[in-house]
């Protein structure tokens, strides 16, 4: 063997030992979407983000994610991936916070995140962003411009479409007063429940019930864009949820609040690949990039714009009414006093309606 050989299996050898250099491992980074990346909605937001991961990482990570999740699977999805050396595994449904838990508990060296719940672990932690800010601006935004009644369809009943309801609601509310719009809070924003993320025939079913009984706006709140398509075919325009609708055909829509998955997906990986991960309970808004507005329709007048976008420069900046008191639930019962906002625990535990609301928390 000779001795230029030599040297060269000498340097590849300590190449392959050193960090950053072209042969060290990539992060193994893995995703469990609880339904297809072409869902128009929630998943396509997620699936958004993964591509923006790879495009930043490139060849530093490996991506893999799995579709059709849902909670019965979740436990095995994560297990096999954390089996298969992925270091990095991210849960994006608010069913997949237990399994994840049970699984983090034996895989104690992989970093676990989880998008929409609560609990945490030494190797787990959860983020989410603050959809109620993009809710109250695109309820403000109805409310200038006059809507009284409108017609909303609902997903689960837990707390994060909750709180979305009343923040839309809240919004809407403080348009109507500042354009001098009289209204009726008993029909101001009527609630009904498909007890599902994603049901394109119910949403159809209860956007086209919705305006019958005499619905001017649909807002969507589904993980697809069924509800605003509906309302579209109607005559009736909606608002958007997730993703931009009118990228899927519902050319009606005034406005879409989206989800910016991407911002904390590098944010998690950039840890990880640093060495600095630690579990955190990550929750931001409009300050750090986490969601956003679509395109105005250009049925939105110009003033009303203007507000709306100089509600969310506050928002940039750290001040958020989205919850700012008073705020009484639909029995008058004081939830969040004046000049008080709701606190973060109180946000992720809501389980209460705000007066504006017409209709009822499923059992």
């Amino acid at each position: 063997m000779s001795r230029r050989f030599l040297s060269v299996l000498c340097c590849l050898a300590i190449l392959a030992v050193l960090p950053g250099t072209a042969m060290a491992a990539k992060l193994k980074v893995a995703f469990a979407l609880v339904g297809t990346v072409n869902d128009q909605g929630w998943n396509y937001a997620h699936y958004v983000g993964i591509e923006k991961l790879k495009k930043q990482f490139g060849d530093q990570i490996e991506v893999s994610y799995t579709e059709n999740v849902g909670a019965a699977d979740a436990e095995r999805v994560f297990r096999q991936y954390a089996q298969d050396g992925y270091k990095l595994i991210f849960g994006t449904t608010f069913e997949h916070m237990d399994p994840m838990l049970q699984v983090a508990k034996d895989f104690p060296d992989v970093s676990f995140e989880h998008c929409s719940g609560y609990k945490t672990a030494p190797n787990m932690g959860n983020y989410m962003a603050r959809i109620e800010q993009g809710e109250y601006l695109v309820g403000y935004m109805a409310g200038l411009m006059g809507y009284t009644k409108v017609g909303t369809v609902a997903t689960n009943p837990i707390p994060e479409p909750i709180r979305g309801i009343n923040a839309f609601t809240h919004g809407l509310m403080r348009g109507l007063d500042e354009s001098g719009t009289k209204y009726d809070p008993a029909t101001l924003n009527t609630v009904v429940w498909l007890k599902s993320w994603r049901d394109p025939i119910g949403e159809t079913a209860m956007s086209e019930a919705l305006v019958q009984r005499g619905s001017t706006l649909i807002r969507q709140m589904a993980d697809t864009p069924d509800a605003s398509l509906a309302a579209c075919a109607k005559g009736v325009p909606a608002i958007g949820y997730g993703a931009d609708a009118v990228e899927f055909g519902a050319k009606c829509v005034l406005v879409s609040t989206i989800w910016n998955w991407g911002v904390y997906y590098e944010k998690a990986v950039k840890a990880k690949l640093d060495g600095t991960w630690k579990p955190q309970e990550w929750y931001a808004g409009f300050d750090q990039d986490a969601l956003r507005l679509s395109a105005f329709n250009e049925k939105v007048p110009a003033p009303v714009r203007e507000k709306v976008l100089a509600e969310m420069e506050k928002m940039k900046k750290g001040v958020d009414d989205s919850f700012l008191g008073p705020m009484t639930d639909q029995e008058g019962k004081v939830m969040i006093p004046a000049g008080q906002r709701a606190t973060d625990k109180e946000l992720y535990t809501m389980r209460w309606l705000s007066k504006g609301v017409n209709g009822k928390l499923p059992e």
